[in-house]
């Protein structure tokens, strides 16, 4: 390949992520392009990134979801590839340069990734460890957390499922790559600094886990029917609703609410009901 760094638009969605976003766009090329989606229509965190930054298009929306708003950066991209960020990671020095140089030894990719710096969280799943000793590393599915998409490959321009708000979004386009046979990369010796889960709010925790057993019946079901999803996820609602009852004896009130959002959640899922929780603030 002859990959370069102006072929590259970095995509980053963001939400209310002020205390982490500046983090992030200051470990990128100044002379980088750069779009970042806040779905939060603040007005005045556009107006002040774009004082501070150059080279940013900055897209207000509404709470839209992670793959939505990814897939309206992505359709502004003026180059071949964009690179889908979450404002909560950073670069390191030789990211950029080391995935370039990783990316140009190979003929062709539709997904690929730096490696997560913390190697007690990986940010791929791989069935064969063929190749585990290789700096390029074939894999079936990285985190969404850091995708650089050839957008080439996608001639559809079917991105990312919008009917997903929170979680396995990435791992519905991986498998749908890898369905087509086409290739998937993770740049060993490219590093890239994930913070990832670090609030304890309990309303975010709420938010979480209704979405992670939305998703996880959703996906199941897309990709293996209805049944093979319903076996999936049946362990998760029994243990949910036996830890509900247990949790509303013993007057814990929030682990009881993280129960109940994790059986609404699988409920509406297998209702066939939308990804609709949001918080109120």
């Amino acid at each position: 390949m002859n990959l370069n760094l102006s072929d590259i638009t970095f995509v980053i969605v963001t939400y209310k992520s002020e205390s982490v976003i500046q983090e992030c766009l200051n470990t990128l090329p100044s002379d980088s392009k750069k779009i970042i989606i806040e779905n939060s229509n603040n007005i005045n965190f556009k107006k002040d990134l774009k004082l501070k930054y150059d080279n940013i298009e900055v897209i207000l929306s509404e709470n839209i979801g992670m793959g939505a708003g990814n897939n309206i950066g992505i359709k502004a991209c003026k180059t071949k590839f964009a690179y889908v960020l979450n404002p909560d990671t950073k670069l390191n020095q030789n990211t950029i340069k080391n995935l370039l140089n990783g990316l140009n030894q190979i003929s062709d990719f539709t997904i690929a990734s730096p490696l997560n710096d913390d190697p007690s969280y990986p940010n791929y799943k791989i069935n064969n460890l063929y190749n585990k000793d290789q700096n390029i590393l074939s894999v079936d599915r990285i985190d969404g957390f850091s995708m650089l998409i050839n957008l080439e490959k996608f001639s559809d321009n079917n991105f990312f499922d919008e009917n997903f708000f929170l979680y396995l979004e990435n791992d519905d386009l991986c498998l749908r790559v890898k369905n087509k046979n086409e290739n998937i990369y993770i740049v060993k010796n490219s590093l890239i600094n994930h913070i990832g889960g670090i609030s304890k709010k309990q309303n975010l925790e709420y938010l979480r886990n209704w979405h992670w057993m939305w998703s996880k019946f959703y996906f199941n079901k897309k990709h293996y029917g209805f049944f093979k999803a319903f076996l999936k996820i049946f362990s998760n609602l029994l243990s949910s609703s036996l830890k509900f009852v247990f949790y509303l004896i013993t007057f814990n009130h929030h682990k009881k609410k993280i129960c109940q959002m994790r059986i609404s959640g699988l409920i509406n899922s297998i209702l066939g009901n939308k990804s609709y929780f949001r918080l109120n603030n």
